[in-house]
């Protein structure tokens, strides 16, 4: 298996929401940057493990597990967000099921 992508986490606990502006402000921190490997997750496999056909879900599987509180994580250069939606741990690596951020 190649670790090839570049997967970023990042933490929103710094962002507050400005009544008065209507914006939010402040910005997200990078926790940590690592080596993955990133796959698309199939119709089959999303329906029997979410029990549901979602767009947009990747597995991500990392050699360490993330042992911190993160609010999102980025692949690549890609600006797209995905959130967690479970943590695997098999034999040998750590895996994350995410899944595009819509909001």
């Amino acid at each position: 298996m190649r670790y090839n992508s570049v997967i970023r986490f990042y933490s929103e606990g710094s962002k507050k929401y400005n009544f008065q502006t209507s914006k939010s402000e402040g910005s997200p921190k990078l926790l940590l940057e690592v080596m993955g490997n990133v796959t698309d997750m199939g119709i089959d496999r999303s329906k029997n493990l979410l029990d549901s056909i979602s767009q947009g879900t990747k597995i991500v599987r990392l050699v360490e597990p993330v042992n911190f509180k993160w609010s999102y994580l980025t692949i690549d250069d890609s600006s797209k967000k995905y959130r967690l939606r479970t943590a695997l741990k098999p034999l040998k690596n750590y895996s994350l099921l995410v899944g595009e951020d819509v909001g």
